[in-house]
Order: structure tokens, then C-alpha cells, then sequence
């Protein structure tokens, strides 16, 4: 008869043996992931265990027709979606795999922009305004001097500024003849990124799949975080009948059937099973599951969510309240606290692009490490006003400090640095908001590449900054809840190895006090740069 000793190590060795086995399973299980980002649309299709086995990318045109106006095609959009998940299936193929293995597909995208459709054609009535255009800036005076408007943000989480997709859809219906006769006829179709991808990969008008979740509902101004239901006070306070605008219909950010499925291509029938904006995302693919856990990323713009757990908590600090995740069924929906950084990644390519210091994104790093610091130069990065936790709409694009002896190294780093230093600042916010400071911080983007940024980053907050080796945690997040919906996994404790191997670790290397006068130089260089646009801005002109 075994002793108990033995029975436990007999025990131990079945779960082991069981849970290698559940490995190889997981590993010739896969999820594709559409990630339709700001700039570029990528697909990838993940294993079981979380890792990439075959991806493609493209970049999209971004249109600028006037000086702080974005925008973008959104035919375009779903021809890129469509060329990349051919692309990556190919590869797929080629290396031996079946289609028949891929389980389900998640979607990811950016989230505030906003497109228009007519229901009885099915096509867009104008371009996609993009989440950093400031076209909006007299119409949030305008509605900020309305009645009610003080208590706006306390029902949806977001303040009146030019981020929000309602103050896109209030100009879209003001200066856009065709949107304003198609409200008034009752066919004005609404949607952020994710609805117009979902309503056009299921063939459009012909089936009609009119749908969002609920983190990207949260980004429109017109849900209630709390019900996660539109809010007829909101819409009251807009002007929008819900009889004429066209709504999506919100569900969690995981289902097995309200999404859909890819109507065309190779991937014909495939069910869309998971969907959820471009930041909730990366806090899924970072595991942040756990009340007091962030993460940042370092894309176009810079976003740190916060989880605060299953009621969402209402900043006074310049923050958002939103939703961080909501996997449906018996789970209840997790909100969470977000700064919101307009311009990072973007400001990295207004160096290359218009400055011409070096000829690609990536030489940025070599750039600034040619001077040991920023040499006194302070770069605030303001092309879209600034965001969290300042909310300055009339701020603009400047640089302090320069002399004779800025050399083009310094301006390059002062570039990177100021998302560090807005890092810095929405931190400080949120350790106000919720009452305890971040002992480490999750990071993930293309910005994180950068040895520098992140080493630069550890020293202006003061903790560590932990970057993963595999950094595509948004399309890793939209696998995730796709997966769930599907029963790949059915535990957020099965997740828990996933991207954990070869993490690097920044560890700040200034003084405190250094780091605080940099940060002291980079306040008065914000408060230096307000009061740049009229009152005027954002009206039409042809």
C-alpha cells in the first residue's frame, strides 16, 4: 500500500502529466486576431498556448485636409482586414497547418473613430474621422456651456474634449448634407471601428450585423458605464433621436453567435467570437485580470489602463472611467481607469517624416543616444491638443528650450521623453483616483522596442517597467476573448503562463530628485503651450 508520501507525489506526477498533455492540445489549437490599428492593420493566428505562428501587416493612407483633421477611408480599412487574413492564412498553410484547426476569430481596433452608413445602401456618407482629430474643438466649447453638461462624465466616464466619438458624429451631422438627410429619413447607420468591420466582414446590408461590445461602446459618450446601456440623457443632451440614429446593439466583449462570421475568403464561415477595443486588448494580452494591475502601450498614441475591479471608479484627477473587459455569462464586466496620450508613436514619425533626422522609425533610438540627455530641450507633443490628465484642446506642438547647442539628438530624445513624461503624469493621477502608486508597470507597443525609451521611462516614474518578448498583446487579447467564446479556454487560471518567458525589466537609474526636476521642467513647458488655438477652430471651410 503506497504511503501517503508517495500518493501525494503520485498526485503530482498525474497533474503534471495531465497538464502537458492540455500544453500539446492548446498547441495545434489556434485563434485568428484582426488587429485594425491607427495607422496599419495586421492578422494573426495564435496557438492555444499564446504564441504567434503566422501574421501579415499593412499600412492604410491617413488623409490630413486640414491642419488637426484625420481622417481615413473606411472601404480601405476592410480591404486591408481582407488582404491580411489572406496573407496569413497563406503562411499558415505553408507551414502544414489546416484552416479546420482555426477555432474562432477576435477582433481588436482602434477605437473612437467614428464612420456613417446609409442602411439602405450599405456604404459610409463620408470618410472615417479618426480618435486624434480636433475639427470638434469650438462644438466641446460650445456643448461644455450647455446645460447638463457638468454631469455627463459621471454617467459615461469620458469629459466633453474632442476624443469621444459623439462630438464626431455632432460635426459629422452639422456640416455633412447627405448624414443630416439620412438621420432625418431613419436610415443613419452609427458605428465605431469595430461595428463597421463586424457589419461589413458579414456582407454588409445583406445581413445586417449591426453590433459592438461594450468596451468599445464605452469610448462613444452615449452609454451609462454602469448598466452598460445607451443613455437617454445623453442623447438628450446631444440632440440625437435614438427613433433616427441607428445605434449598435451592445454585447460582452466574448459570445459564441452575436458577432457573426467572415462572409467571403479564405476564412469563409469562420465565426467572429471575440471583439473588444484596441486597449482592453492589451490588458487582456498582459493578464491584467486582477484589481491594482496596468499596463501601457506605446502605439500611435499612449494608454494606461488600471483595473479598478467590477465598479468603475470616477476620476477627479483628469482620467477616464471605462470598460476594461466584459467575457459575458456569469462574469460580471471590469472597469477600469485610463490616460489617455494622444500623441507617442506619431510624434516618433513626425521626426522621421517631416523633421528628416533619420530615415525610419527604428534609427529614432541611435538618434537620441548620440547626446547624453535632452540638453534642456522639452518637446510637448501637443498636435491634438493634450489629453490625460490635462485635457487641453487649445494647446499645440512646441519645443522649449532650444539654443545653439540643441543638436538634432536632443530634439529626438525630447520626442520620446514627453510620452514618458505624460506616463508620468497620468500615474501621479491615478494614484490619487484609487489610492495606491503602481509598484511596477506592464508595458507593450511599438515604442517598447526602444532600449532607450523604456530605460528613460523607468528613471521619469520611479518603478520598474516590465516589457514582454512577445509584444503583439492587443491582437494576443482579442484571441483571448475570442478563445473563451469557444471554450478554447474556460478559466482566466489557464492563462496564466501565457507570455511570461524572457520579460525584460527596466530598473530606474537617476536619483528621485533629478528625476523630479526633469519632470518640474516638463510641467512648466505644458503650461507654456496652452492658449494656441482660436475659438474658431474646426469649422468647415471649402
Amino acid at each position: 500500500m503506497a504511503t501517503p508520501t508517495h500518493a501525494a507525489q503520485a498526485e503530482r506526477n498525474k497533474n503534471d502529466a495531465e497538464s502537458q498533455q492540455n500544453v500539446e492540445k492548446l498547441a495545434t489549437c489556434f485563434i485568428g486576431s484582426i488587429d485594425q490599428g491607427t495607422t496599419s492593420t495586421r492578422f494573426l493566428i495564435f496557438n492555444g498556448v499564446g504564441v504567434p505562428v503566422a501574421s501579415h501587416q499593412i499600412e492604410f493612407k491617413q488623409m490630413y485636409p486640414h491642419s488637426g483633421w484625420m481622417e481615413q477611408d473606411p472601404r480601405e480599412i476592410v480591404d486591408s482586414v481582407l488582404t491580411c487574413i489572406e496573407e496569413a492564412t497563406k503562411s499558415f498553410r505553408d507551414m502544414g497547418h489546416s484552416t479546420d484547426d482555426i477555432k474562432a476569430i477576435g477582433i481588436t481596433s482602434q477605437r473612437e473613430t467614428t464612420v456613417l452608413w446609409d442602411r439602405n445602401t450599405g456604404q459610409p456618407l463620408y470618410n472615417a474621422i479618426a480618435w486624434p482629430d480636433t475639427r470638434t474643438q469650438a462644438i466641446v466649447r460650445e456643448l461644455k456651456a450647455r446645460k447638463g453638461a457638468d454631469k455627463l462624465q459621471e454617467i459615461c466616464g469620458l469629459p466633453l474634449s474632442t476624443y469621444p466619438s459623439a462630438l464626431k458624429l455632432t460635426w459629422l451631422f452639422r456640416n455633412v448634407k447627405e448624414v443630416q438627410q439620412t438621420y432625418d429619413a431613419g436610415r443613419l447607420m452609427f458605428g465605431t471601428i469595430d461595428t463597421w468591420l463586424l457589419y461589413s466582414l458579414n456582407g454588409g446590408k445583406s445581413k445586417n450585423v449591426h453590433m459592438t461590445d461594450s468596451t468599445n461602446a464605452s469610448r462613444t459618450m452615449f452609454v451609462d458605464l454602469r448598466t452598460l446601456e445607451y443613455s437617454p440623457e445623453v442623447l438628450d443632451f446631444f440632440e440625437f433621436d435614438p427613433k433616427k440614429l441607428i445605434l449598435p446593439t451592445i454585447v460582452p466583449c466574448s459570445d459564441p453567435d452575436a458577432f457573426g462570421s467572415l462572409a467571403s475568403g479564405t476564412l469563409k464561415g469562420k465565426k467572429i467570437t471575440g471583439c473588444l477595443g484596441d486597449q482592453s486588448a492589451a490588458l487582456v494580452g498582459q493578464l491584467g485580470f486582477e484589481p491594482g494591475m496596468a499596463k501601457n502601450t506605446y502605439g500611435t498614441g499612449c494608454f494606461l489602463l488600471y483595473n479598478v475591479g467590477e465598479k468603475p471608479v470616477m476620476s477627479t484627477h483628469g482620467l477616464l472611467a471605462t470598460v476594461a473587459y466584459n467575457f459575458g455569462g456569469k462574469r460580471k464586466p471590469v472597469y477600469a481607469l485610463e490616460g489617455s496620450i494622444a500623441v507617442a508613436g506619431s510624434a516618433v514619425k513626425y521626426v522621421v517624416n517631416n523633421l528628416k533626422f533619420v530615415e525610419s522609425s527604428a534609427k529614432i533610438s541611435e538618434c537620441a543616444a548620440t547626446v547624453k540627455d535632452n540638453g534642456g530641450c522639452y518637446f510637448v507633443t501637443a498636435f491634438s491638443g493634450l489629453f490625460a490628465p490635462y485635457w487641453i484642446d487649445d494647446a499645440q506642438g512646441t519645443i522649449f528650450g532650444i539654443t545653439q547647442y540643441t543638436q538634432q539628438g536632443h530634439i529626438a530624445r525630447a520626442a520620446m521623453e514627453a510620452t514618458c513624461f505624460q506616463t508620468k503624469a497620468i500615474l501621479d493621477a491615478m494614484e490619487k483616483d484609487s489610492g495606491h502608486k503602481l509598484t511596477e508597470l506592464a508595458v507593450d507597443g511599438g515604442m517598447t522596442d526602444s532600449d532607450l525609451c523604456m530605460q528613460t521611462q523607468a528613471d521619469i516614474i520611479n518603478i520598474p517597467v516590465d516589457r514582454p518578448m512577445m509584444r503583439e498583446t492587443t491582437a494576443l487579447g482579442a484571441a483571448i476573448v475570442a478563445g473563451f467564446a469557444v471554450d478554447v479556454w474556460t478559466e482566466l487560471e489557464e492563462l496564466k503562463e501565457i507570455n511570461k518567458e524572457d520579460r525584460t525589466i527596466f530598473k530606474p537609474q537617476i536619483s528621485q530628485e533629478d528625476s523630479a526636476k526633469m519632470y518640474s521642467r516638463w510641467t512648466k513647458a505644458v503650461n507654456m503651450s496652452k492658449g494656441w488655438l482660436d475659438s474658431e477652430a474646426g469649422n468647415l471651410s471649402q
